[in-house]
């Protein structure tokens, strides 16, 4: 049985080992992601099998500013690449869910999760959209 691949793209770093944690326990393999450019370039290379997507990040002003990053934008440049069809993504933020949850969804995410992010939830959501049962999933424990 192959390990799904999922893809965390968040500035927060406690959010970032945290979730790795949590999803790592179990079973799946995580990769990280702290901004758009390294996101749109891990999902070229490592191709996961879902994303869990912030909306709002900082300016890149280790970059030089560059391209002003937020969750829609990096949406926006993954519908565009071949690598990324058909990969899932779920919005996690600490947004105004009444604003941006409309948004998401027309934008194409097909989950959104508010932070603090209900973990247990989250796991049922990626294990329901990945296609899986809990006996599929190696380390997961049934409820």
């Amino acid at each position: 049985m192959n390990q799904k691949k999922i893809l965390i793209v968040d500035d927060n770093v406690i959010i970032l080992k945290t979730l790795s944690m949590k999803l790592s326990a179990k079973g799946y393999e995580v990769i990280t992601a702290a901004d758009g450019a390294s996101a749109v370039s891990t999902v070229r290379r490592d191709r996961p099998d879902l994303i869990l997507l912030d909306i709002t990040f900082p300016p890149d002003v280790a970059h030089g500013g560059g391209v002003a990053w937020d969750g829609f934008l990096i949406m926006t440049w993954l519908g565009r690449m071949d690598e990324a069809k058909g990969i899932p993504i779920f919005i996690i933020t600490s947004g105004d869910p009444d604003k941006l949850k409309a948004k998401a969804k027309a934008a194409g995410a097909v989950g959104f999760f508010q932070k603090p992010i209900n973990t247990d939830e989250l796991i049922a959501s990626i294990r329901q959209t990945l296609g899986q049962t809990t006996e599929e999933v190696p380390g997961a424990s049934t409820p």
